[in-house]
Order: C-alpha cells, then structure tokens, then sequence
C-alpha cells in the first residue's frame, strides 16, 4: 500500500480516521477551555496546567493497571462505550458550581482510560491495515494530530470568546458523540484480539512480557528517549527567544509535517531499518548550533530541520509492529504512547532544570546532546541482527516477523 488513495480506500479506514480525529479536537478544544476555566476560579497557573496536561500524566496510571483491556474488547464496541465516556466526562466538568476537586477526579478518570483508548484505536489500525500499510496510515493519523491541534486551539480560543468556556465544553461533549455514532457505524464487528480478562494482574503480566524482549526494550527506549528530550527542547522556545516562540513552534510543526509525509508515502520499505538512527540523530543534530546564537531565519531552518527526524518515531512503531504478536499489538502500541508523553514531561523537566540553573540556550545544548547521546548508545541494539542475537530465543511474539 503506497497512495493515499489506496488507503482511504480500505473499507474501515476512513471511519477510524474520523473517530480519531473527532476525539483529538474535542480533546485539545475541551482541554483548553477546562484550562481556563479552571484559571478563572482559582487564578493558580499550576491548576490550569494540570487541568490542560493532566490527562496525559494519568496515562501513566493507566498503563500499569489498565491497559490489558485495549486487546481484550471488542475494537468497535470499545471505541464506541469510550467516546461516549468521555463525552459524559466533558459534558460532566460544564457544571456550574462543580467543584475543582471533583473537575480533578473526572479528569484523572479520563486520562486512566485514555491509555486504553488510544490502545484500541491503534491496536485496530493494525488489523484495518495490511503489514506494509501501517507506516502509511499511522503517518496520515500523525499528521491528522497535528493539523488538528494546531486548528483545535485556535477554534476552542475562539468558541471560549464567543459562547463560553463551559459552552465550549458542551460542543466538545458533542464532538465525542460524533465519534461513538461514528465508531458504531462505520466500523466492523470484530473480536478481542487477546484472549482472558482484562486485569491489572494480566496487565502487569503482559508489559512484562513486552519489556522482556531485548529487541523491543531497545525500540521502546528509542522511541521514549531521544523524542521526549527533544520535547524538553522545546519546551525552552519561549524562555529562549519569547517574541519569536510562536514562529519556532510553527516551523516545527512544517517540518514534523514534512517528515510524517515523506517518510510515510514514499520511503521504500528496505529503508525503513535503516534510517530510524539517522532520523533520531537528525532529531538532536541541529539543536547544538544553538550555542552560536543563531539569528532567527537560520534558527528557524534548523529546527525545522531537526523535526523532520521526528519521523523516525514511524519506523520505530513499524518496527515495534514487526516484533509483537497481534494479540499484544494494543497493549504495546499503548504502552509507547503513555511511556512517550511520560519522557516527555521528563524532557521538559530535565531541560527546564538545565535552563534554570544556566541560560535558556544552555538548556536547549545541553539537552539537544543528551538526546544524541542516548540515540547513539541505543544505535547498536537497534540494529536487527544485533538485536535478535541478544534474544536468541526470540519469543512466541515475533512470530509475524
């Protein structure tokens, strides 16, 4: 599958295009309103942080007890019971008077199973798709992601201005609606992948499982490390240079675009193990200019540079895809996604600290090199030979390769 039009073409990709990108702009729509909602009443720039980030964190939470389910419902009725939870969570914190210790709890649930979620929707995305496939699709929902955020911001801004932050909350309500209907009827009936109970014991038992393989221990690493500093780069944007902030973020999100596209549409599969180190040194490389203070038209040439190599995390999940057996595929898929915005925050604390303790541009070299560092250390492990003969039993899970 090499065209766009192939895959829009395959009979339930279309629909789970739509959930995803339903649930992604109610998700940064009510994020945002929640935010300032909860600023208004508390006037405290954690809360409304936390408020907006929250979620993300409490995948965290959602990974270790969880997370199992995402291979044990059904795709299609777990999709669907989802949306409708999490429109009933929205629709819930519109409240008048709900008090923010219970805005915390709604939203503290919606993260936990958040992880599930996402473990579905990409866990399903594998079967809609055939094997050489996935990297094409999972790029277009990347892009998706992206576009919509940016566009989800701006709108919920707008919509915040115009019929208020809890208004706002209600048509984000109605978003996941879109999404359940969506979900139930544009998707088919299939059965769990896995077999068993959902449980935080078998959850345990399965990340185990997972992490236990060298060859995927290695793919994890990669696709947590190197990204997650990075993002702790940044993160210093604003501190280093705050009128240009906005221009920065911007040409990032070009050249992730850019990336996403190529590496997903047209780079031949017999590339594809080869350039995920290259991309991953791409990602940190032109960070290190930064200690020369570059002016703001080469600044922006490099980081727009720099972001292409977020395509790496492509590869990786393509890899990822080849090393698991299909009745993991969900729980490993969520497993990246929560172990991703986790080294996320850990970049952006890391960074941070460095800045703090130094200067803005300090924070962006010295973190830039530490995501170089871990992708060349991970280099070797990541080869496929290497990697398999550190597992010489290569467990039931890599039976697909």
């Amino acid at each position: 599958m090499r065209t766009y039009r192939e895959l829009f073409r395959t009979q339930e990709f279309t629909p789970l295009f739509a959930v995803s990108a339903a649930q992604t702009a109610a998700q940064t729509m009510s994020g945002l309103a929640l935010g300032i909602l909860v600023f208004r009443q508390t006037d405290s720039a954690l809360l409304s942080s936390l408020a907006m980030f929250g979620p993300a964190l409490a995948q965290l939470v959602g990974a270790a007890t969880v997370l199992s389910a995402a291979d044990r419902l059904p795709p299609r009725a777990a999709l669907t019971a989802l949306s409708l939870l999490f429109g009933a969570g929205t629709a819930l914190q519109a409240i008048p008077g709900l008090p923010i210790w219970a805005v915390f709890v709604v939203l503290l649930g919606l993260g936990i199973v958040g992880s599930v979620s996402g473990g579905v929707r990409y866990g399903l995305l594998n079967e809609v798709l055939t094997r050489d496939g996935y990297l094409l699709g999972r790029s277009v929902l990347n892009m998706s992601v992206g576009i919509i955020q940016i566009c989800g911001f701006a709108l919920g801004g707008v919509l915040v201005a115009l019929v208020s932050a809890r208004g706002t909350l209600l048509l984000s309500a109605a978003l996941y609606l879109l999404a359940a209907v969506v979900a139930r009827a544009g998707l088919g009936s299939r059965p769990p992948r896995g077999t068993g109970r959902a449980s935080v014991a078998e959850t345990w038992r399965a990340n185990t499982k997972l992490w236990s393989s060298v060859p995927r221990r290695y793919v994890y690493l990669a696709l947590w490390v190197p990204n997650g500093l990075i993002v702790g780069v940044e993160a210093l944007y604003v501190p280093y240079s705050p009128g240009d902030a906005g221009l920065l973020f911007a040409f990032g999100a070009v050249g992730m675009l850019v990336g996403d596209t190529l590496v997903g549409r047209f780079l031949p599969p017999g590339w594809r193990d080869r350039l995920a180190v290259p991309l991953c040194v791409l990602l940190a490389a032109p960070y290190l200019l930064f200690a020369v203070r570059p002016s703001l038209p080469l600044a922006l040439v490099l980081v727009t540079v720099a972001t292409f190599g977020y395509a790496a995390g492509l590869l990786l999940q393509d890899r990822l895809m080849a090393l698991t057996s299909d009745e993991l595929s969900g729980q490993a898929l969520g497993l990246h996604s929560s172990g991703m915005l986790a080294m996320q925050g850990v970049g952006a604390l890391v960074a941070g600290a460095v800045a703090e303790l130094t200067t803005p541009t300090t924070g962006i070299v010295v973190t830039a090199a530490l995501s170089l560092a871990a992708t060349l250390l991970l280099a070797p492990g990541l080869r496929r030979g290497a990697a398999e003969a550190a597992d010489p039993e290569h467990d039931a899970s890599l039976a697909r390769q």
